[in-house]
């Protein structure tokens, strides 16, 4: 059976949101990024897997009313991104399809190979100019999960607070108390 094909026509003066609802859900992300389109494959079995632990160690840890969604859309600065996970005010509408940066605490990124450079830099630098208070990057390394976590400093940018190998567990305070455990979050 043959499968409809999508016709790829590039808006004239740049990708808005309003376009990405015309794209096929054919399992790629798809963000918007300074009105240009940057598409990420679907990603592997073991990305989901960890993104899910470290989905249920917030949502035992956070606070009543917040909530702790997989995949949500956020808007930023000239586009629109997806996190793997995002951490939502309690003041956060129910029923958004797109985040707006002052409704979001923390936003989580685990690093695939076809999201690395994009992870590290881009969308740190996305965030902070979103004004979001905390990043973490989940970088997958041989010897496990490595949690690198930033908070936005009054300057505009992320700094490194630190990075929890697999053997540590850390307690931060930001956005709530929450224990990062990396070697605990293997499926």
């Amino acid at each position: 059976m043959a499968q409809p094909r999508y016709e790829w026509r590039p808006p004239e003066q740049g990708w808005t949101e309003d376009d990405l609802r015309t794209l096929p859900a054919d399992g790629h992300r798809y963000e918007i990024i300074d009105g240009s389109l940057h598409v990420t494959p679907p990603a592997d079995f073991q990305h989901h897997e960890l993104a899910d632990e470290i989905r249920a160690a917030l949502r035992a840890a956070v606070p009543p009313k917040w909530r702790v969604i997989r995949e949500i859309g956020l808007r930023v600065p000239g586009g629109n991104a997806i996190p793997d996970i995002t951490v939502l005010r309690p003041s956060a509408p129910q029923d958004a399809m797109w985040a707006e940066p002052e409704d979001v605490a923390l936003v989580v990124e685990v690093e695939s190979p076809s999201s690395r450079r994009h992870d590290r830099f881009v969308k740190l630098g996305l965030y902070a100019e979103a004004g979001i208070e905390s990043y973490w990057r989940i970088e997958r390394a041989d010897r496990g999960p490595v949690a690198h976590l930033y908070l936005r400093a009054p300057a505009g940018h992320y700094e490194l607070l630190h990075s929890v190998e697999p053997t540590e567990a850390e307690l931060v305070d930001v956005p709530f108390p929450v224990r990062v455990a990396p070697g605990t979050w293997l499926p």
